[in-house]
């Protein structure tokens, strides 16, 4: 009985025990943060499969404080697709804390709509970020340039790593401009 006591409790903190908490910049000047970003390097996922060059983002601030998301990507038959969404400050000590959605303003109600976006790096020129989440599932390495120096992207997945991202997952994205 003390083992299987023992078990269960383990197995019901074993995420607090063992998981690491993500961490992200200490603080973001939204003003500065908005504008176009490339996307470098991501995480493989669902939404992003169609994308196969210059992904780019973009953010404007609004004046009710939410921020306009414009993604764009150019798709395998050279077509560019694009998603408009919008971004809502979760943390504003920091503002390095948002959730994003694309799904229609009507739905917004609805928590599912919203993902987490994370700014775990940001270079103090704001020319480099890194935005990621909880999970750990997703993430992107974006530039206010279409490249970065080979050390850079070497230094960021560092820095992943010890937030154990799976950077054996991580794939560049071609930027063709």
């Amino acid at each position: 009985m003390k083992k299987i006591l023992l078990g269960t409790l383990l197995i019901l903190l074993a995420p607090q025990i063992f998981c690491q908490t993500l961490r992200t910049v200490t603080h973001v000047d939204v003003d500065r943060y908005a504008g176009t970003w490339y996307e470098i390097a991501r995480l493989p996922n669902r939404f992003q499969v169609q994308c196969v060059a210059n992904v780019t983002a973009q953010y404007r601030k609004r004046e009710d404080g939410r921020i306009d998301v414009i993604n764009r990507c150019k798709k395998t038959d050279g077509s560019t697709e694009e998603a408009a969404g919008v971004a809502r400050i979760v943390d504003p000590v920091s503002q390095a804390k948002l959730s994003v959605r694309f799904a229609p303003s009507w739905l917004s109600w609805l928590a599912s709509v919203w993902g987490d976006y994370w700014i775990l790096e940001l270079a103090p020129d704001y020319s480099v970020a890194v935005v990621g989440e909880p999970s750990l599932q997703y993430l992107w390495i974006l530039s206010r340039t279409p490249s970065i120096p080979d050390a850079t992207y070497a230094e960021l997945l560092s820095n992943l790593a010890k937030q154990n991202y799976k950077v054996s997952a991580v794939v560049k994205t071609p930027q063709q401009h």
